[in-house]
């Protein structure tokens, strides 16, 4: 991928969800809107065909034509999360004043549920969403023009079951036969569920040998059924699995511990297709803001906790588990070699119609912004993360 000479800064979240992941349904919204960082002004760039082709409904490939990358064309940004630590990149990219150095006012509310934040996306009362990569692809099938532009984070969900049916963590998918099992239907943890199921040849379904499933609205509400006698295990997304353990529940899986559901990719950024084809510098502005997030992520443990406790506000030490557990990476990388597979594995499971997704994902955006980032010089964060763009998109 050629980086192209000249470029100078100026462009730039989101969601766990889904975390959604955990990235897919969540709580009650709360339009808790956080208060913005200062605006600075755009800068300009002199890049002579980096950034985000005209239409990339029609070409979203990295090797796409080129338009000349320049300041953003829309700069106050409401961007939609769920309570979620997956959706970091959002709350550091704030905190740290990258949205500002970017040129743009960026306003974060919280939402509950992907599907009130695909509606702020048509209504056009949200310009990014961070939202599960489960409930994005079934609504693409369903004709919603969205498309996802990169990515928010990897893994980071499983089951947690009541401590009189298991006496240790991660006794696996076999634990919940004869159980009922709150979930969240449209979620990356139900599917998630029923591949591991699947595999160990074990039906859904009401008996002995069966894991019974029964669906809630959000992540907080299926957590919140495991205080009823009736349910006896139930889907997480960070932070819920720390919660749940110091709550004295025990984990049934991490997917990041599972083979089958290594490198899920979990939460998407997400926008509405005409506004990402209209304003593309926006975008490009918005990815360089969550390049930057990223790297101090990995660069600073410390800070992101305390940004990300302004957000979600559980114990620092939950956080620095969920977050740096080894449990999820929040990348901005789209990863769409990841989505392309699990994409196909709902639509085997039958979430979803299969569909043409070519023209609702974009990785140009990300790609445009990443080799600017590193024309403007690079580390061992930045490396990484171009060599997994190349490996992976």
């Amino acid at each position: 991928m050629k980086i192209r000479n000249k470029i100078t800064a100026a462009l730039t979240v989101l969601a766990l969800l889904t975390l959604l992941g955990g990235c897919a349904s969540q709580n009650e919204a709360t339009a808790n809107t956080v208060s913005q960082a200062e605006t600075s002004a755009a800068k300009e760039t002199t890049a002579e065909e980096t950034a985000a082709p005209e239409s990339a409904a029609e070409d979203s490939q990295a090797d796409a034509p080129a338009a000349q990358l320049g300041a953003p064309e829309k700069t106050d940004i409401n961007l939609g999360y769920l309570n979620s630590t997956a959706h970091l990149l959002a709350f550091v990219a704030q905190e740290e004043g990258y949205f500002a150095e970017e040129g743009l006012n960026v306003t974060l509310t919280q939402f509950s549920s992907a599907g009130e934040l695909i509606t702020g996306l048509e209504s056009n009362k949200l310009d990014l969403a961070f939202i599960g990569s489960v409930p994005t692809l079934t609504f693409q099938s369903q004709g919603h023009d969205v498309t996802i532009i990169g990515g928010a984070m990897t893994n980071g969900h499983g089951y947690v079951i009541k401590s009189e049916f298991a006496d240790q963590d991660e006794l696996g998918v076999e634990i919940l036969k004869g159980r009922n099992v709150a979930s969240v239907k449209n979620s990356v943890q139900d599917a998630e569920l029923q591949i591991l199921l699947r595999d160990a040849g074990i039906e859904i379904g009401e008996g002995e040998d069966k894991v019974n499933i029964v669906y809630f609205d959000s992540q907080k509400d299926a957590y919140a059924a495991l205080s009823n006698q009736s349910i006896d295990a139930a889907s997480v997304y960070s932070p819920y699995a720390s919660l749940a353990k110091s709550q004295g529940y025990k984990v049934v899986y991490y997917c990041a511990h599972e083979k089958a559901l290594e490198n899920q990719p979990c939460c998407r950024q997400v926008a509405s297709t005409a506004s990402v084809n209209a304003n593309p510098n926006t975008y490009t502005a918005l990815e360089r803001a969550f390049l930057k997030a990223y790297h101090l992520t990995q660069s600073n443990h410390e800070k992101t906790i305390a940004d990300v406790k302004k957000y979600i506000d559980i114990d620092e030490a939950f956080i620095d588990t969920e977050v740096y557990g080894g449990y999820s990476v929040s990348s901005p990388d789209p990863d769409k070699k990841g989505t392309l597979t699990l994409k196909s594995t709902i639509v085997e499971l039958g979430y979803t119609e299969d569909y043409d997704i070519e023209p609702l994902y974009n990785t140009a955006i990300y790609k445009a912004a990443l080799d600017s980032i590193l024309a403007e010089g690079t580390d061992d964060i930045y490396n990484s993360l171009k060599e997994h763009f190349d490996a992976y998109e």
